[in-house]
């Protein structure tokens, strides 16, 4: 039975073994490539080093004893075995080394001259080096031996075969190469096990760092997911590349933060804004059914809860408006046409309002506004300016609104949209707005305390910064004193240019910013239209 329970398979749930868990870790995979990589490529530099120095070192003593048997030749051919003794004898004397091996025989092998009493028996072949042991003052060592055929004598047999003749040996022993070349091997070996211990304690430090970099990205993560929205990357400050990522996550961080408290403001303004319509509404029912004394007071008490309940689907249906706008499901809608019959079509809109409050209307703009969008988005949001600035102006006041072409600079474009800038500024001598209110003026359902008293959902400015990023733009608000200024700046692309004449590289062409007649014919009136 133990055999059976031991032979059963582990649970997949059970814990792994913390050898497995380490080699999943990404850093230690890494480092270990790291000093895998590094100790491989030391290695081949070293063998690189260790062969071509080795190799010199052989290639130098063949030189060296071809040299030497080439000169022992002449001095064969030139006096016979006499001068080629004497030669050797002499050489052998001034061999302060003594490492030179000579050897000269006769054809039936008898010793002639040399400081080698007997020839090798392995030695016979000319087209062959030999490796044979040596022993030189009590020490044994290793000899690089060639021989040589003298002229005069007859080869036999095999090609390069030493059977008759004269023949000649040249060698030098390898003792202090042979030293060399241990030394040699020894200090690369030693080097490379240095060099091996520099690998892994590179690696080691290589794994530490990117552990502790993956370690604070999780820490912060988890942090930020388990509600802590403050933690941040902490920054070295050497703007190198964790400084860089660390910079990333926590500027993301931000923005996350930043877009869930506009959420919290979203739904808490939503929560205020709604509740009152909704309670009047139930209030407006609850009395109507509780006082009502005839049909006709009970339908005009379900008519007003309708209303309000009419408003509170207005600012829903504003905020999905908002929403697919942000998100650039308008844009199939774009267009190339011409702003000014659009903005005096809003103008004419709003005449009546701006009359029953005692309001002059005032327009200037060019007499053609090329431009490429979403006509009806653009008018929608001239709309909402227009009623903002007649809503908070006195009476007897004056509401201008204006739309001009930048002039255009030869040879470059105003944007990277576009081929000129269109501004369209709505001004009035209202009560205004702080500093304070401007900066949060856009966002939804904001509204300033001058105008908590006045009707409105805070969502005209939100819609209206909303259609202008869709096409590019930006929208700026400014103190008039008094009043408030309104500007939307909108990149006008060149196909709409050149499609009313206007060309954005001509340098002859006219000045774009031709004031409207019509505005100075009726200037007197008190709404200019």
């Amino acid at each position: 039975m133990a055999q059976r329970v031991k032979d059963l398979p582990l649970h997949e749930g059970a814990p792994r073994r913390p050898r497995l868990r380490a080699l999943r870790s990404a850093s230690l995979r890494f480092s270990l490539a790291y000093g895998v990589l590094f100790a491989l490529s030391s290695i081949l530099f070293m063998l690189f080093i260790w062969w071509g120095t080795i190799g010199f070192l052989e290639r130098q003593v063949e030189t060296a004893i071809n040299a030497d048997a080439r000169a022992l030749v002449d001095r064969w051919v030139l006096g016979g075995v006499p001068t080629l003794a004497l030669t050797i004898e002499d050489r052998l004397e001034q061999n302060l080394d003594d490492d030179a091996v000579y050897m000269v025989i006769d054809p039936e092998g008898n010793y002639l001259a040399g400081n080698v009493s007997t020839w090798p028996a392995k030695v016979q072949y000319t087209d062959r080096w030999y490796s044979l042991p040596d022993t030189r003052a009590g020490l044994r060592g290793l000899a690089e031996i060639h021989a040589y055929r003298l002229p005069g004598t007859e080869l036999t047999h095999t090609a390069g075969q030493l059977d008759s003749g004269y023949r000649l040996l040249v060698g030098r022993d390898m003792r202090a190469r042979s030293i060399l070349r241990r030394l040699l091997t020894d200090s690369l070996l030693w080097a490379w096990i240095m060099v091996t211990l520099l690998a892994v304690s590179g690696a080691m430090l290589v794994h530490r760092i990117f552990r502790r970099m993956v370690k604070t990205v999780a820490r912060t993560t988890s942090a930020i997911a388990h509600g802590d929205l403050n933690r941040r990357m902490p920054l070295v400050g050497n703007g190198d590349e964790m400084d860089q990522v660390a910079e990333a996550i926590n500027e993301m961080l931000d923005r996350i933060v930043r877009l869930m408290d506009g959420v919290r403001e979203v739904s808490n303004s939503i929560a205020h804004d709604l509740r009152t319509p909704i309670t009047r509404a139930r209030t407006q029912l609850e009395d109507a059914a509780l006082h009502a004394q005839d049909a006709d007071e009970l339908r005009a008490a379900i008519e007003r809860a309708v209303g309000n309940l009419d408003n509170i689907t207005a600012v829903f249906e504003a905020l999905l408006r908002i929403a697919q706008i942000e998100t650039g499901a308008r844009r199939s809608a774009f267009a190339t046409f011409d702003l000014r019959p659009v903005l005096f079509d809003v103008a004419e809109l709003y005449e009546a309002v701006a009359e029953d409050h005692g309001i002059r209307l005032a327009l200037d703009m060019d007499d053609v506004l090329p431009f490429y969008g979403d006509r009806s988005l653009i008018q929608q949001a001239v709309a909402n300016l227009l009623d903002n600035a007649i809503k908070f102006s006195p009476e007897h006041s004056t509401v201008h609104l204006a739309a001009r072409l930048s002039p255009l600079v030869a040879r470059r474009t105003v944007t990277p949209a576009g081929g000129a800038m269109l501004t369209v500024e709505i001004r009035d001598e209202g009560i205004g707005m702080t500093d304070e209110d401007m900066a949060r003026a856009t966002e939804r359902f904001f509204r300033a305390e001058k105008a908590r008293n006045t009707p409105g959902s805070g969502l005209g400015l939100a819609m209206v910064r909303a259609i202008v990023q869709l096409h590019g733009g930006d929208i700026h608000l400014a103190t008039h004193n008094p009043g408030l200024s309104v500007r939307l700046h909108l990149p006008v692309a060149s196909s709409a240019l050149a499609e009313y004449g206007y060309d954005p590289f001509d340098e002859d062409m006219p000045d774009m910013t031709r004031t409207s007649q019509f505005s100075h014919q009726h200037d007197t009136n008190s709404s200019v239209l």
